[in-house]
């Protein structure tokens, strides 16, 4: 062979080599495809929880598809947006289930077809039903503002009227997780942990249901008012509902009368803790659990790492606060100022 054969042979295999190496980060480079399916689209919880994978999945150059469900409750939405998820090659989906036990057997398709899932903020029925869950410990959060509701009453706590403005009629983890961890704190015998309305306390007036808004909060407010107008504890399952019961009580005249308490943390519900509207709440955080959701989507489709549970919990605890400008003794709490810097919507 030549000297002019060896140098074209080797100006082609340095151009092939050079093809094959341009060619192999391009397939490597393809954006992973994450989807994200909350409850809905309008409450500033989620309205956060998607800035949060949005802003995140940009970082990292993920495509995220957003999908929501009509109002809190529309499972069938959640339904269809797991299969578009599946038939677009989605790497992992992130979702808030509206109906936490139905909703199993889609998320199961979605695992087999290969994704990774990941429950945030409401973990499914049963809870390994995802590869993960990403939440606020929902349990502790009612168990501060159950604690801190006794605290304030003191000897009152006794003789409390409580009413329980709650999710949906599918009793979703998050709303029993909630509820039975107010109970907890207030001093309250839960019975079945892991159902709503089995309890024979007769402090408690009733349940009813709010789907997460401030109409659902005010009729189930009003309902409840029915059955007893000495009402004197509230506990709602999100701020929105807590808004809603404040009219509500507002509209009766009583509402510096009653401790309303929540969850949630957003800068509505904590500008109504400063202006005395929601006694406490606690705060979660949307933002990050959003942003990890979709962090842990990326690892997966990279190695197949899936995301390991906080030590000594069955999930990633995101952490929770208790906000509040009343501060009772034995509870640790911020004040509405601290609450603001942290708070999202």
């Amino acid at each position: 062979m030549t000297t002019k054969t060896l140098l074209k042979t080797g100006v082609f295999g340095a151009a092939a080599a050079a093809l094959i190496a341009l060619g192999t980060p391009a397939s490597a480079q393809e954006p992973v495809t994450a989807c994200l399916i909350t409850k809905t689209d309008t409450n500033p919880f989620f309205v956060k929880m998607k800035e949060g994978a949005t802003a995140r999945a940009k970082e990292l150059g993920v495509n995220l598809k957003s999908y929501a469900g009509k109002i809190d409750g529309d499972s069938e939405s959640q339904v269809a947006a797991i299969e578009t998820c599946i038939a677009d090659g989605a790497k992992g989906l992130m979702i808030t289930a509206s109906d936490t036990k139905g909703i199993v057997p889609s998320i199961q398709k979605a695992r087999d077809a290969g994704m990774l899932v990941i429950a945030l903020d409401t973990p499914l029925e049963p809870a390994d039903a995802a590869d993960a869950t990403f939440a606020t410990d929902n349990r502790l959060a009612g168990k501060l503002i159950g604690q801190w509701a006794a605290a304030t009453l003191g000897d009152k706590a006794k003789d409390a009227k409580i009413a329980f403005l709650d999710l949906t009629p599918s009793q979703p983890s998050v709303d029993v997780l909630r509820d039975q961890g107010f109970m907890e704190g207030f001093g309250i015998d839960v019975k079945d942990g892991n159902r709503i309305g089995d309890e024979d306390d007769a402090r408690i007036v009733g349940h009813d249901i709010t789907n997460g808004n401030e109409e659902g909060g005010r009729q189930a407010m009003e309902n409840l008012l029915q059955k007893d107008p000495g009402i004197n504890v509230v506990h709602t399952i999100n701020e929105p509902a807590a808004a809603g019961a404040y009219e509500a009580l507002k509209a009766f005249g009583i509402q510096d009368n009653v401790l309303i308490v929540s969850i949630d943390g957003g800068c509505p519900g904590v500008r109504n803790v400063a202006d005395g509207a929601i006694g406490a709440t606690s705060q979660q955080y949307p933002l990050q659990m959003a942003a990890l959701g979709v962090e842990a989507i990326k690892t997966f489709a990279e190695n197949g790492e899936k995301p390991k549970p906080t030590a000594g919990k069955d999930f990633v605890d995101t952490g929770v606060t208790l906000v509040t400008d009343k501060p009772a003794p034995g509870v640790e709490s911020i004040d509405s100022r601290a609450g603001l810097g942290k708070c999202w919507g």
